[in-house]
């Protein structure tokens, strides 16, 4: 082996334009592992580098290969692949540097662990292997230097090199340079006789690992490989119990399971070992949906619904504790714990608005990280509220069995919280608290109500979701008001209110240059500006790129951070590949983030996928099945995917339900469009429009030049140049399908290649909307669309 700081020096010199090699963090048999800066994104990495003798007998081509098929996975308990490649000879590949240590680390400190901890990092490790498996990746090299533990959670660690060795020993003599895959002490049978593995080799290694863990030494030892080998083929694990007398019989048996000689009597895969020993932990394996939250357009509305709540939650809350010493406590187990957050009230009125909402927001995504608690989505919270008239009878329209109330109120130096809970069924008051933050910031008390929701309705707190409970997005508390100020303009959608969001979320930036979710925030408020034609895609996308790149490299595991990556990649990068890796990525870490699913529905339909594009926004219905946004983004799926009438349907009580909610109208004018319906169209384009929907204005043009009024469409077309001379943005995009619907055709190709040419929002939709059917027997359509690369892939 060449000497290790030549190896260094290598490294260093080849990857000098991308990373700044900055020290060795170990080696092992197969390579080393070196500390690094990504200079393009500011992070620090760790690069993991062959031994040059095994990259020699792998071959470059085979294991980059083969690494590029481990980096799709995606998954919140696997440690991600960033980068791979060969530099003067070596291979490599980039992870995430992980704040921690290792299970090994923390086995070599502690011996053994507690009952819950062995059994968490078990559950979590189990899922990672369900979900490669799933994607046929065996990891063949299970053991505790392979499993990270940071901040709470565990991550499996080193898919790409097993994978690449092995596939190259099925291909050539691999062997001669004394690779050896795997470890003794934590090798299958099977894969110790060099017979063809699968999944369950993965499970008998964990059931070693689970074994150390709760008896502080591996099942088999010995003083060479080939002893140890030889008793994972013969050997009955020792008991358990014999060793350690704590661990429950249910337990043991779950690892002796896995720990079986032959495969088939392990259990059936790595999911059902999963559940088996996540029943071990609950007494429950049941698994409720836990559902998003959802900012609600109606603030006036919730503010008074809230108010009302407040003031009959207080009033229930003095007669029962006045009628009874002792608040009652609720039964049932984890699985049928069931809430809902009604919106908090601003108690005194003194606090701004935004404050609360965000407190009511944020409560609800705590919550919802408490495996085990269902949480209904605030849409229907919020909706429900305004009508019921009990707290029995809004249990019952949600189907939760304890509401969850309260007010926020600001005192000159601090911030009082009070919560309590309902009983639904019977209206009784349940632990009415009250917290003040003038020693603690207002995240602390939103982790801190959580926790007592969770206790006191008797849901297992695992160690992660515990861990989970503490992450705070900021500990400063300037920061996170300014956070929650740019949340509420960003969600108001309009020029003035997303410039507002891009100021305020910088300005949380400057106070917490640490803050993932505020990175997030300005990348959505970047993007929405292109969007919503509020000025040119090339002035803003990039800026968005930027941010969300910030926003993964301090938080690797915020969902929200790859959502707003995948909707640059879509949106503007037009990278398919891409925008579904960081779309997967992040509703691996979190499935019920609508919005995620909301852009995954837009790359199936980029891949002309119509039906898994349909029933994507499908499942986001199902998270928010009252969000007007989700049920118009429905509509859209619908239309593109040729089922007009259902989407005229869809459209229609989105637009009957609330006339004011403008962003409906472009999409419903374009299924009436489709289904040629030009009185309830014409009806519509005769609607005033804002600026704030250009894009609606431009379809009233076409409407009229469609409809048989080509006069008022040439007026919509004059009024929108002369918005474009005075310097307002109007897309290229816009002027293309009113001059296509007025039979210009060369001027509508000339204005949607300009389109093309900008990155224009709506223009990477061009190939497959029906708005321009009428353009495609031209043979200009086809050049047109060759030139948008989602169109140019060759694996749908």
């Amino acid at each position: 082996m060449p000497p290790l700081d030549h190896i260094t020096e290598r490294l260093s010199r080849g990857l000098a334009d991308r990373y700044r090699v900055e020290r060795e963090l170990g080696r092992g048999g197969m390579a080393i592992v070196y500390l690094a800066q990504d200079e393009k994104h500011r992070r620090p990495v760790a690069i993991k580098v062959l031994h040059p003798e095994i990259a020699s007998a792998i071959g470059a081509a085979r294991f980059l290969r083969e690494i590029q098929i481990a980096a799709q996975l995606n998954h919140p308990h696997i440690l991600p692949l960033y980068d791979s490649g060969e530099s003067d000879g070596l291979l490599y590949y980039v992870m995430p540097f992980v704040p921690g240590e290792s299970l090994r680390h923390r086995l070599e400190r502690e011996r053994q662990l507690s009952l819950h901890d062995s059994v968490q990092i078990g559950v979590e490790v189990a899922s990672a292997l369900s979900y490669a498996h799933a994607h046929d990746i065996v990891h063949r090299d299970i053991k505790p230097e392979n499993i990270l533990l940071s901040e709470g959670y565990a991550l499996v660690a080193d898919f790409g090199i097993a994978r690449a060795i092995t596939v190259a020993e099925d291909s050539g003599p691999v062997t001669t340079a004394g690779i050896t895959v795997g470890t003794p002490i934590y090798m299958s049978p099977e894969q110790a006789m060099a017979d063809v593995v699968d999944g369950r080799s993965d499970q008998y290694s964990l059931g070693c690992v689970l074994y150390e863990m709760l008896t502080g030494r591996p099942p088999f030892g010995g003083t060479t490989a080939q002893a140890i080998l030889a008793k994972h083929m013969l050997d009955p694990a020792p008991s358990i119990r014999a060793v350690r007398a704590d661990v429950p019989v249910a337990l043991e048996q779950v690892i002796n399971t896995a720990l079986a000689k032959q495969p088939a009597e392990r259990h059936p895969d790595a999911a059902a070992f999963e559940r088996a020993l996540a029943g071990t932990l609950t007494g429950d394996v049941t698994t409720n949906r836990v559902l998003s939250p959802e900012h609600p357009r109606r603030r006036k509305r919730r503010r008074a619904v809230a108010l009302a709540l407040f003031t009959v939650f207080l009033g229930a809350m003095t007669t029962l504790l006045a009628r009874r010493p002792h608040a009652s406590r609720p039964g049932g187990g984890p699985a049928s714990a069931s809430v809902a957050v009604i919106p908090f009230a601003n108690a005194g009125g003194n606090g701004p608005d935004y404050y609360v909402d965000g407190f009511t927001e944020d409560l609800i995504g705590a919550l919802r990280r408490i495996p085990g608690l269902q949480v209904a989505p605030a849409t229907s919270s919020y909706r429900f509220a305004r009508t019921a008239k009990s707290p029995r009878e809004l249990g019952e329209r949600l189907g939760v069995a304890y509401l969850i109330g309260g007010s926020v109120q600001h005192l000159s130096q601090r911030v009082r919280v009070q919560s309590f809970i309902i009983k639904t069924a019977t209206g009784d008051t349940i632990l009415p608290h009250t917290y003040d933050t003038l020693d603690r910031g207002t995240l602390e008390v939103q982790a801190e109500i959580a926790r007592t929701i969770a206790a006191e309705l008797r849901v297992n707190l695992s160690a992660a979701a515990a861990a989970s409970l503490g992450r705070r997005p900021t500990t400063n508390p300037t920061a996170y008001d300014l956070y929650l100020q740019g949340r509420s303009d960003n969600e108001q959608r309009t020029k003035a209110s997303l410039e507002r969001a891009i100021g305020l979320f910088q300005a949380a930036i400057k106070a917490d240059s640490n803050f993932a979710l505020a990175y997030s925030g300005l990348s959505d408020a970047y993007s929405f500006m292109a969007a919503f034609n509020y000025g040119a895609a090339a002035t803003y996308f990039p800026q968005a790129r930027a941010a969300a790149i910030e926003a993964v490299a301090r938080d690797s595991l915020l969902a929200e951070a790859h959502t707003s990556l995948g909707f640059v990649a879509l949106f503007y990068d037009w990278d398919y590949a891409e925008a579904m890796h960081q779309l997967n990525w992040a509703l691996a870490l979190d499935s019920t983030l609508t919005r995620a699913h909301l852009f995954r529905s837009h790359v199936f339909l980029t891949a002309n996928q119509m039906d898994s594009s349909i029933a994507e926004m499908r499942v986001a219905q199902a998270l928010e099945p009252f969000s007007q946004i989700v049920a118009t983004r429905l509509m859209t799926a619908l239309y593109f995917g040729g089922k007009t009438e259902e989407s005229v349907r869809v459209g229609g009580q989105v637009f009957q339900a609330d006339s004011d909610y403008t962003l409906v109208i472009p999409d419903l004018a374009r299924a009436y469009l489709k289904a040629g319906r030009c009185t309830e169209l014409l009806r519509m384009a005769d609607r005033p429009m804002t600026h704030y929907y250009l894009e609606a204005r431009a379809l009233s043009a076409v409407s009229y030049a469609r409809c048989g009024k080509p006069d008022q469409a040439r007026r919509v077309l004059g009024e929108l140049a002369a918005r474009q001379r005075s310097g307002e943005y109007v897309g290229h995009y816009e002027f293309g399908i009113i001059y296509g619907a007025l039979g210009d055709i060369d001027r509508a190709f000339r204005e949607l290649n300009l389109a093309v040419d900008e990155r224009e929002f709506f223009a990477f939709g061009i190939a497959w909307d029906p708005l321009l059917e009428y353009l495609r027997s031209d043979p200009r359509f086809s050049a047109l669309t060759a030139r948008i690369p989602l169109n140019n892939r060759t694996d749908t």
